[in-house]
């Protein structure tokens, strides 16, 4: 096996200019270092990594903690994060902190005791050991998905990245009011995530654009989970005036909806439209298939990366948040017929939007024999726009 001193001979330099090449520790020539480059090409030297995190203090890697096994979200996220860290040469220690607070905290440290260069991480609801322990160890950090505003000036301690949440939420239920409904029910997340509490936000923003009132027995808990969705539904079908179109706050929790509604003997969307949040890649498989808010998974596992490595490059810059806007992905669970092409694109703006808020009001579902007593409106074939709010566009 070649060493580092086979190197230096083929290259004609000293084995401590290789060691400069290969940790980047001093600045080499450019000719020195490509003739030092070709030399390792040639041999087939490889590099200590070991060896190298003692001279550099650094190992090239980055600890990642989601509860990617659970969560289809997660998954493409963490595709995201290792393509990246791959890019930049980077590897990737992942564990699952299973949402769970005490479990998290043990993982992460494990991850830290693994000498991790940064961690990257989706905290649970109850953060407050976890971000103690990256506090005390000045562990460069960067919270996914879920932001955590908690320093005395309101501004985070850690950089986070995360997807636009409050705007796309409105988008959904905007676009519900324009189909005529009036009562529309939301399936909340876990409380304590910062997704939950943005999303009710803007559930309550796109009643208050659509000039609906707020009926707070309309939000129930589904905790972001399939069979907590699931009981939720069930409760809000049995109220004396239930729902007639429903928004879903996550993936697992759409599952979950679905199973109540089937059990109530409901049809998506005869009986009852359905919008959700989080796209996934066989919501267009279902029937009727989902209308959703589809967030960017694999750019913002990209992102993180770039925010930790520049967080590397520069530990004493002031910590930031950056949110990468969702698109809504219409199509047909929400009532709509289907249709194809740009038609479909030149109509996907609700009709009240454009002035016209006159509907008729729904008390209770269609009977599943009948047909849809709203307004049809056009254009869900799988059509993707920018979800921005009030306006389309790209959220800001």
């Amino acid at each position: 096996m070649p060493t580092m001193a086979d190197v230096a001979r083929s290259a004609g330099v000293s084995v401590a200019t290789v060691s400069h090449v290969l940790n980047e520790t001093r600045p080499v020539l450019p000719h020195t270092r490509q003739a030092v480059l070709d030399a390792i090409e040639e041999l087939g030297y490889t590099p200590n990594t070991l060896a190298r995190s003692l001279v550099t203090s650094r190992t090239r890697s980055i600890g990642l903690a989601v509860s990617a096994i659970s969560n289809p979200y997660f998954t493409e996220i963490l595709q995201g994060v290792e393509a990246a860290a791959l890019a930049h040469g980077y590897s990737l220690l992942i564990a699952d902190p299973h949402d769970d607070p005490a479990h998290e905290r043990k993982v992460v440290q494990l991850l830290h005791e693994r000498r991790v260069d940064g961690m990257i991480v989706a905290t649970s609801a109850e953060p407050r050991e976890l971000l103690a322990y990256l506090d005390r160890h000045a562990v460069p950090t960067v919270l996914l998905d879920r932001v955590i505003d908690d320093r005395a000036d309101g501004g985070p301690r850690f950089d986070q990245v995360c997807a636009e949440n409050t705007g796309p939420t409105a988008r959904l239920v905007t676009h519900l009011a324009g189909l005529g409904h009036r009562r529309i029910g939301l399936v909340a997340g876990l409380s304590g995530l910062s997704t939950t509490s943005e999303r009710i936000t803007g559930y309550r923003q796109g009643l208050a654009a659509a000039g609906l009132p707020l009926d707070d027995g309309l939000v129930v808990p589904g905790n972001s989970e399939s069979a907590g969705a699931e009981r939720a539904t069930a409760a809000l079908m049995s109220h004396a005036t239930p729902p007639t179109a429903l928004v879903t706050a996550n993936n697992a929790m759409t599952i979950g909806a679905l199973r109540a509604l089937r059990e109530h003997g409901l049809s998506v969307p005869h009986d009852i439209a359905l919008c959700c949040f989080d796209d996934f890649a066989w919501a267009d498989l279902f029937s009727p298939r989902l209308t959703a808010i589809a967030q960017p998974s694999r750019e913002i596992g990209a992102e993180a990366v770039r925010v930790l490595l520049e967080r590397l490059a520069a530990p004493d810059r002031a910590a930031r948040t950056v949110r990468l806007p969702c698109a809504f992905v219409h199509r047909s669970s929400c009532g709509c017929p289907e249709e194809n092409g740009a038609a479909a694109a030149a109509r996907s703006r609700p009709a009240w939007s454009t002035g016209s808020r006159q509907r008729s009001a729904r008390s209770r579902p269609a009977p599943p024999s009948g047909q849809p007593d709203h307004p049809q409106h056009p254009g869900c074939s799988g059509h993707h726009e920018h979800s921005g709010y009030p306006e389309e566009g790209t959220l800001s």
